[in-house]
C-alpha cells in the first residue's frame, strides 16, 4: 500500500494523533509570546525631558522624566531620542535570527530527521528566553533575542511540518489552520499575561516558562513516518505507523508500505536546497512563494507591532489585534475546501482585500468613528491572517515529502525578511501618516496577483518524492491547474511533452 492508503487504515486523525498535535498546537502560544515579546517589553512610556543645569547636555539619565508608570528595557536603559532605534532593532534582530534558523534547521530536518533537529530547536530556545529576561546590558538583551529567533525560526518550521505529517493530508488543511489559530490566541494570551505582569523582565520569564513543560511533552513524540518512508527507512516507517493503529483503538495491523525506486536506497543523496532551483517545476513554485510569504509577513506583523504605538490601552490594542485573527480561520477553512475557490483563489483574494482595506485607511479618520483607520487596520489584519493561513499549508501541499521542509525553510526564510522590515515600517509614520498603509497595501495586492500563477491542490495527491512530482500521471492529474510556465519548464527540461 502506499502512505495515504496506510493511513486510512491506521486511522488519519486517530485520538493518538490528536493528543501529538494538541501538544504541537498549544507549542504555538509559547511562540507567540516569543514573537511579540518586544511589543511589551519595549514600550515607550510618555516622558518629559528638563534641562539640568552643570551637568553635560548628553546625560540622558538625568535630563528625562518618564511621567507613565511602565518598566520596560526603554525606561531600564532610556532608549529615547537617539537610542530610539535601539528597540526596532531588537524586533529586527529577533526576526533576522528566525531567517538564519529557516535556512539552517529546514534543509538539516529534511537530512537528519524531524524529531532531533525540533527539539533541539526548542531546548535552546528556551535556555535563550531565560538569557532574555536576565540580560545586564542592552547588547546582551539583543544577542539574545537573536539567538531566541534563531531557535524558534528552526523549530516551528519543524513543528509545523509535523503537525502535518503525523495525520493523513485530507487533514492538512485543518492541523494548519488550528496551529496558526492558536498562534492568534497566543498573541491575546501574551497581552493579558502583560497587563498583570507589568517589570519586563518578570514578563520576559513568565513568557518562557511554558516552553520547558512544552519540551518535556515533545520528548514523547514519534519521527516523521512520511519522512522516514521519504528517505527509505521503510521498516521504521512501518513501526510508527502500526503504533498509530494501536493507540488509535485499531489493534495491532500489520502494515506493508510500497517501495518505490526514489526510497528504497536509504544511502542515497537526498535532494537538497539546490534542488529548489535546479527543477523546473520547484524553481517557478519557489520564485512566486517566496514572494507571497514576504508580503504575508511584512504586512501581518507590521500592523500586529504598530499595536504597540496605538493611543490608549496598549494591552488592550494588542489584544484586539490577536483577537481579531480569529474569525480568520473558520473562513479559511470553509473557502479552501471548496472546489469553486480552494487554495489559490482563497489565498489571493484575501491578500488582495487586505491591500485593499490598508488602502482605505488614508481616506477615513485615524481613530473615533466605526469606520477609522484602526478598524480598517484591523479588517487587514484578519485578511492577511487568513491569507498566511492559507499561505502554510498550501506551500505543504505544493513541496513532495523529501523536500518540503527545504522549501518552507526557503520560503519562510524570505518570510523573515518581511519580519525583519515589519518593525520599521510604522516608524514611517514620521514622514507621512499614510506611508506605512501604503506599503502594505502595494505588498498585499502584488502578492495577490503573483499567487494566481500558482497550481490549485485542493483534492489531488500530495507527492512524496521529486520522481512523483515530474510522472507524467501526477502532470495529467495537475494539468487542468498547473501554470504554464511550469509545463513549458519541464518540456524544456525532459525533451518531451510528459502527456
Amino acid at each position: 500500500m502506499d502512505l495515504e492508503e496506510a493511513y486510512q487504515v491506521v486511522g488519519e486523525f486517530g485520538r493518538h494523533q490528536k493528543r501529538m498535535i494538541t501538544i504541537l498546537v498549544l507549542l504555538q502560544i509559547y511562540m507567540a509570546c516569543q514573537s511579540m515579546l518586544i511589543i511589551l517589553v519595549g514600550a515607550v512610556p510618555e516622558y518629559l525631558t528638563e534641562p539640568v543645569t552643570g551637568r553635560p547636555h548628553d546625560d540622558i539619565t538625568q535630563s528625562v522624566k518618564f511621567t507613565e508608570d511602565v518598566n520596560s528595557i526603554v525606561t531600564e536603559w532610556y532608549l529615547i531620542k537617539h537610542q530610539a532605534y535601539k528597540v526596532n532593532l531588537a524586533g529586527s534582530l529577533f526576526f533576522a535570527g528566525v531567517l538564519i534558523g529557516n535556512v539552517l534547521f529546514g534543509p538539516l530536518s529534511d537530512k537528519i530527521g524531524r524529531k532531533p533537529v525540533f527539539l533541539t530547536g526548542l531546548f535552546f530556545e528556551v535556555l535563550f528566553g531565560y538569557g532574555t529576561a536576565l540580560a545586564p546590558s542592552y547588547e546582551i538583551f539583543a544577542v539574545s533575542r537573536l539567538l531566541v529567533g534563531m531557535m524558534n525560526g528552526g523549530m516551528a518550521l519543524v513543528c509545523f511540518v509535523l503537525t502535518q505529517e503525523y495525520v493523513g493530508k485530507s487533514y492538512w488543511a485543518m492541523t494548519g489552520t488550528l496551529t496558526n489559530m492558536t498562534f492568534a490566541v497566543g498573541i491575546t494570551l501574551f497581552a493579558a499575561l502583560g497587563y498583570y505582569v507589568r517589570p519586563w523582565r518578570n514578563l520576559a520569564t513568565a513568557a518562557n516558562c511554558p516552553g520547558l513543560l512544552l519540551f518535556l511533552l515533545c520528548v514523547t513524540l514519534p519521527e516523521s513516518p512520511r519522512w522516514l518512508y521519504s528517505r527509505g527507512h521503510t521498516e521504521k516507517a512501518e513501526d510508527i505507523l502500526q503504533d498509530f493503529a494501536v493507540r488509535n483503538g485499531k489493534g495491532r495491523i500489520p502494515v506493508k508500505l510500497r517501495r518505490t525506486v526514489s526510497t528504497s536506497a536509504p544511502d542515497a543523496a537526498s535532494p537538497g536546497v539546490f534542488q529548489l532551483v535546479t527543477h523546473p517545476i520547484l524553481r517557478w513554485r519557489t520564485v512566486v512563494l517566496m514572494y507571497v510569504w514576504y508580503a504575508c509577513s511584512l504586512v501581518y506583523y507590521g500592523l500586529t507591532l504598530s499595536a504597540g504605538e496605538d493611543k490608549g490601552n496598549r494591552y488592550l490594542s494588542v489584544a484586539m489585534y490577536g483577537l481579531v485573527e480569529l474569525p480568520a480561520y473558520p473562513l479559511c477553512m470553509y473557502f479552501i475546501n471548496k472546489q469553486w475557490a480552494g487554495r489559490r483563489k482563497s489565498m489571493s483574494n484575501f491578500l488582495a482585500f487586505a491591500g485593499i482595506s490598508c488602502l482605505l485607511t488614508m481616506f477615513v479618520p485615524e481613530s473615533g468613528s466605526l469606520l477609522s483607520a484602526t478598524s480598517l487596520a484591523l479588517v487587514g489584519k484578519l485578511m492577511v491572517s487568513a491569507a498566511f493561513n492559507i499561505v502554510y499549508v498550501y506551500t505543504s501541499e505544493l513541496y513532495p515529502t523529501v523536500i518540503r521542509n527545504a522549501g518552507l525553510g526557503v520560503c519562510s526564510m524570505s518570510c523573515r525578511v518581511g519580519g525583519i522590515l515589519a518593525p520599521f515600517v510604522p516608524s514611517m509614520k514620521s514622514l507621512h501618516t499614510s506611508m506605512p498603509f501604503m506599503v502594505f497595501c502595494l505588498s498585499g495586492i502584488s502578492a495577490a496577483c503573483l499567487g494566481l500563477l500558482l497550481p490549485e491542490t485542493l483534492n489531488k495527491p500530495a507527492a512524496e518524492t521529486l520522481d512523483e512530482l515530474s510522472s507524467p500521471t501526477y502532470q495529467r492529474i495537475l494539468k487542468p491547474q498547473v501554470h504554464l510556465l511550469e509545463e513549458k519548464h519541464l518540456i524544456d527540461h525532459n525533451g518531451t511533452d510528459s502527456d
